[in-house]
C-alpha cells in the first residue's frame, strides 16, 4: 500500500497546536510508564460546580436533544445579555449574541467572517497559540507586536498606533492574558481606545475568557470605552472560570452585522453547539461569579507559591501575573547553554524538550506564543505536583553550562 499522503497544502501549512502537542507527548510518556508532570494545558483541575451538573441533567430529562438554532437557544442568549450587563456593563441584545462550540470557534468565526486575504491582523505578543494560525487560514497576515516582561507584556497606545497600516483589519488580544496572565486596566484600555476609534474600519476581538480569574479585583471590558462599542467583539465562555472545558461553550457579543456573519459561518461548519451543554452554560452565566471564587482563590495561592519557588531558580526572570493561571518566565539567561551530553540549548523549545526528557516536566515553549525568549507554565495543578515540578526544574536547569 502506498505511503503517499494527499493532504491539502492548507493543512501542510498549518502548525499543530503547541499546547496540544506537548500534552500529546506527555500522555505518550505516561503511557510508557514515565512519571510525567504536565503543566502544559490550560485546564482547571477542578470539576464543574454541582449546580451546573444539575442543569445539565435536567436538560437531558427535558429533551434538549434536537438541533438548536445555529446561534444558540434564545433563552441562553438572553441569559448572556444579562451576564454582560451585570458583570461588564455591556448592553447587547440577543440578536448580537452567538453561542459556539468553545471560545476557540467563537474567535475563528470572527476571523473568517472579517478577514480577507492580505488583511493584516495585529497580535500583541505573547498571544494565545491559535490566533496566528486562524489568521493564516483566512489568508490574513499576522502582525506581531512584541512586548516586554518589564511592562508586564502589555502594549502601549503608541505601540498600537505605530503598527496600524492601511491594511490593518483586526486586532486580537486577551485580558487576563493567555499565556502571560497580564490584565489591562481601564486606563490602559482607554488609551488604546483613542487609537482604535481613529480608524473606523479597524475591529478588535477582546478575548475575556479568563475574566473571573482576575486577582486585581476589577475587570475592564474594552467595549465599555465610549466611542468604540461598534468596533469591539467581546468573547467569553464558561470553560475556565466554571471548569467546564468539556462542555465546549463559548460566546460573543458584537454588532448585529458581525453576529449575523459569524452565525452564517458557523452554520456551514458545525451548526449549533450541544443543546444540553447550552443549558448547563445558562446556569453558569446566570450564577453569581462569587459562586466559583473558591477556584480563583486556590489559583492565587498557587501562583504565589510558584513565584516563590521559581524565584529560587537562577536564569529565570519573573513578573507577577494578575490573572489566569499561568506564569510566563523569561529564560534568556538559560539559552546558549549546553547539557551534560553536549546538547545545545538555543531556544525555549530546546529548553522545554530538555526538561521533558531530563525530568519529565512538560511546559510550552514561548515560540508558539510569539515570545521565543519565554515559556508558559500552568499552575492549574495540585500543590504537590507544583512543588515537585519546581524542584525538578531547578535540578535540570542547574545542570546547564554556559558555552565557551
Amino acid at each position: 500500500m502506498s505511503t503517499k499522503t494527499y493532504v491539502s497544502d492548507l493543512l501542510n501549512r498549518l502548525p499543530e497546536s503547541a499546547t496540544l502537542a506537548m500534552a500529546r507527548m506527555s500522555r505518550e510518556l505516561k503511557e510508557d510508564g514515565n512519571d510525567v508532570i504536565s503543566l502544559s494545558l490550560g485546564e482547571p483541575d477542578f470539576n464543574a460546580p454541582d449546580f451546573v451538573k444539575e442543569a445539565c441533567k435536567k436538560a437531558v430529562d427535558d429533551d434538549y436533544s434536537h438541533y438548536p438554532p445555529v446561534n444558540g437557544y434564545g433563552e441562553l442568549r438572553e441569559a448572556i445579555c444579562c451576564k454582560f450587563l451585570r458583570d461588564n456593563d455591556l448592553v447587547y441584545t440577543p440578536d448580537q449574541i452567538v453561542v459556539s462550540t468553545g471560545a476557540k470557534q467563537t474567535i475563528s468565526n470572527v476571523v473568517y467572517a472579517l478577514v480577507n486575504p492580505g488583511d493584516e491582523v495585529l497580535l500583541p505578543a505573547p498571544f494565545w497559540v491559535s490566533y496566528a494560525a486562524m489568521v493564516q487560514l483566512a489568508g490574513g497576515v499576522p502582525v506581531i507586536i512584541p512586548t516586554q516582561i518589564e511592562n508586564d507584556f502589555k502594549i502601549t497606545a503608541e505601540e498600537l498606533r505605530s503598527n496600524i497600516s492601511d491594511k490593518t483589519k483586526l486586532m486580537i488580544y486577551s485580558s487576563p492574558c493567555n499565556p502571560s496572565g497580564s490584565v489591562y486596566s481601564k486606563d490602559e484600555l482607554t488609551a488604546l481606545a483613542e487609537v482604535i476609534k481613529s480608524k473606523p474600519d479597524f475591529f478588535v476581538v477582546s478575548d475575556e475568557i479568563y475574566e473571573h480569574i482576575n486577582y486585581t479585583g476589577e475587570h475592564a471590558s474594552l467595549g465599555t470605552i465610549p466611542g468604540i462599542f461598534d468596533q469591539v467583539i467581546t468573547v467569553n465562555g464558561v470553560s475556565k472560570a466554571f471548569a467546564m472545558t468539556g462542555y465546549r461553550i463559548g460566546y460573543l457579543g458584537a454588532p448585529t452585522w458581525i453576529a449575523k456573519a459569524c452565525s452564517k459561518m458557523q452554520g456551514q461548519v458545525t451548526s449549533a453547539p450541544s443543546g444540553v451543554s447550552q443549558m448547563a452554560a445558562k446556569a453558569a452565566v446566570l450564577a453569581e461569579p462569587s459562586s466559583v471564587f473558591y477556584m480563583k482563590n486556590a489559583f492565587l495561592k498557587r501562583r504565589d507559591m510558584m513565584l516563590e519557588k521559581l524565584g529560587e531558580i537562577p536564569g529565570l526572570k519573573l513578573n507577577v501575573p494578575e490573572g489566569a493561571f499561568y506564569i510566563f518566565p523569561n529564560c534568556m539567561e538559560l539559552l546558549g547553554t549546553l547539557t551534560d551530553d553536549g546538547q545545545e540549548i538555543n531556544t525555549s523549545s530546546d529548553l522545554c524538550m530538555y526538561l521533558l526528557k531530563e525530568e519529565n516536566v512538560a511546559l510550552v515553549a514561548g515560540d508558539a506564543f510569539g515570545a521565543a525568549e519565554c515559556f508558559r507554565l500552568s499552575y492549574a495543578a495540585s500543590d504537590e505536583m507544583l512543588v515537585d515540578a519546581a524542584a525538578r526544574m531547578k535540578r535540570a536547569f542547574g545542570k546547564l553550562k554556559k558555552q565557551n
